[in-house]
């Protein structure tokens, strides 16, 4: 009897806690949908002003163009990840596994967003132990999960810090490591940081904000890959996230390995996942 009721208050505990993280995630997404959508409502007002004013300057045309197109991403970014988590859940979420040069993937991917961290004032620094290694993945994910982690590190990481991102041999694996030196996670938060619709406090001191999606479609994507990422990090010290992925070759045997990253990665792509950091 009293193993009974132990089960039942954990299984109401269990429930209790899922409710209170989908309540704090429909909270989320509204403050996320709303304030993109209250500044291009402002920017694009700005915009009629200006037609009606003949000493506006180009200038500011520009500003707040530039206004309405980044929170255009950010609503793109919020819905792509609806939309991905909801495939997911549904099993209709499709991966293309094939032979590819998994470290030009990453570094390539890396070295495409420098311009954006070194505007940040951090450091970026790519570090490999493998100059080539072909393993079965899919190079549009892979650069998702990449990106992604960049860009939480950017976002978690002051003016002043470094960024690193390391590739280790672990000979049935390899490990992509991020590592930062921000504000770390604290101790009571690293357990649901890749939980669904959970997401870590933001910090007093950085501009950062989410809707508890993202690490949790990473999380997905890797195990797509038959992989697995952790996180270690110390509050205050900074945080390394590790993705693990299998050294195996795919089995379509008219499959040849690519030593090119995928050309699908673009400009656009960079600017979308980048887009709650530069708003």
């Amino acid at each position: 009897m009293e193993h009974d009721c132990k089960f039942n208050c954990s299984k109401i505990k269990d429930i209790i806690e899922k409710d209170k993280c989908k309540t704090e995630f429909l909270a989320n997404v509204s403050h996320e949908l709303r304030t993109p959508i209250n500044i291009i409502f402002s920017a694009v007002q700005m915009l009629g002003l200006k037609s009606s004013l003949s000493n506006d300057t180009d200038l500011s045309f520009e500003r707040y163009n530039k206004m309405i197109k980044q929170n255009c991403y950010r609503l793109l970014r919020l819905i792509d990840n609806l939309i991905d988590i909801s495939k997911i859940d549904a099993g209709f979420y499709n991966i293309s596994i094939k032979d590819h040069e998994i470290i030009k993937i990453v570094e390539d991917i890396t070295l495409s967003v420098a311009n954006y961290i070194e505007d940040k004032n951090i450091e970026l620094i790519f570090d490999t132990e493998l100059e080539e290694k072909v393993i079965a993945c899919d190079p549009d994910k892979i650069e998702r999960i990449v990106l992604n982690l960049l860009t939480n590190a950017v976002k978690f990481t002051p003016e002043g810090g470094s960024i690193f991102v390391n590739i280790y041999d672990r000979d049935d694996y390899i490990a992509i490591s991020v590592k930062d030196t921000g504000i770390g996670i604290p101790e009571d938060k690293k357990d649901i940081i890749f939980k669904r619709f959970c997401h870590s406090e933001k910090s007093s001191h950085l501009n950062s904000s989410g809707s508890g999606i993202g690490l949790s479609l990473i999380k997905s994507l890797v195990e797509m890959h038959k992989g697995n990422v952790h996180v270690s990090s110390s509050y205050g010290h900074g945080s390394e996230f590790t993705v693990n992925l299998p050294c195996a070759l795919s089995n379509n045997l008219n499959t040849k390995p690519t030593f090119e990253s995928s050309q699908t990665q673009n400009i656009e792509k960079i600017n979308i996942e980048f887009s709650d950091i530069y708003s």
